[in-house]
């Protein structure tokens, strides 16, 4: 099962993401925790891709692509991967085929999690995250109830910046639905609804 995740940043991907890595074991390969973790180590990657990311544009397609191709290699991504934030338009898209092909590997399915823009800014705008170890919650989590950490607001979390962001995934990243949809891989679920009842609509869409 390999499976490219679309949708606007907030749109619900990661947590539907987590519950198929949970139930299915699938590797989840997301684009932002890659680039997250190349900052916090203070990579030579990181550092180029921190500018980007604080002021909510997209990371330059190269950067991307040679962090995604490592990960693809790894033992956990060879039985099925997921793949979250990547691709974020038809060059990056087309890059992928082509390396998945090299690979002897295709995608089964492109799966679009469609929520309107005003909702996700009031999801992004309310949303923080754990220093220690990544958690998402909301701005009711004063303490992470994963593991006791400091709970804190991205940067890209903030609203001035939101809209950038999805400025950026309207003209960028919105062609790669029209992408996916002319190979014939690509299903929608409706995202604002109960992530229980998405998530049973995910498992439909494919297959599972």
């Amino acid at each position: 099962m390999n499976i490219v995740l679309l949708g606007a940043p907030g749109a619900g991907k990661g947590t539907q993401a987590q519950r198929l890595v949970r139930d299915f074991g699938v590797a989840h390969i997301s684009t932002g925790d890659l680039l997250r973790a190349a900052v916090k180590g203070g990579t030579e990657l990181g550092i180029q891709a921190k500018k980007f990311m604080d002021a909510g544009e997209l990371v330059p397609d190269q950067l991307v692509i040679d962090l995604v191709k490592e990960r693809l290699a790894q033992e956990d991504a060879q039985n099925g991967f997921m793949l979250d934030g990547f691709p974020r338009n038809t060059v990056q898209a087309v890059t992928l085929d082509t390396e998945l092909s090299a690979l002897g590997r295709e995608l089964d399915c492109a799966l679009l999690v469609d929520v309107p823009y005003p909702v996700i800014i009031k999801r992004l705008s309310s949303r923080r995250t754990c220093r220690e170890c990544g958690y998402t919650g909301t701005a009711s989590d004063t303490v992470c109830p994963s593991c006791g950490g400091e709970m804190y607001q991205r940067d890209d979390d903030k609203p001035e910046t939101i809209k950038n962001r999805l400025d950026v995934y309207e003209k960028s990243t919105s062609p790669l639905v029209e992408y996916y949809r002319g190979q014939g891989i690509l299903k929608t679920v409706d995202g604002n609804r109960d992530v229980d009842v998405v998530y049973e609509d995910v498992k439909k869409a494919l297959n599972l």
